[in-house]
């Protein structure tokens, strides 16, 4: 078994979201897929926190570390 990545487990994610949107599994099926899906999304948000404690380590300035907050798309959007 292949070691689980960030980026196979959002393609397998958005796997998920296809076949659940399209619609055409059973329900019980669908809950597989959705207890699937919440796990996957809770590794990609992990993997996530963790990579961004790094780069938030990577940071320097004027020789010392200085945490710089990361600011995705969704908090830099101005009204």
């Amino acid at each position: 078994m292949a070691q689980k990545t960030f980026e196979n487990a959002l393609q397998t994610l958005e796997d998920i979201t296809r076949e659940l949107e399209e619609g055409n599994l059973s329900l019980e099926e669908s809950l597989k897929k959705f207890n699937e899906g919440v796990k996957l999304a809770d590794f990609c948000n992990k993997k996530l926190e963790e990579s961004q404690k790094k780069v938030n380590l990577l940071l320097k300035k004027n020789d010392s570390l200085t945490s710089v907050p990361f600011e995705s798309k969704a908090n830099n959007t101005a009204g």
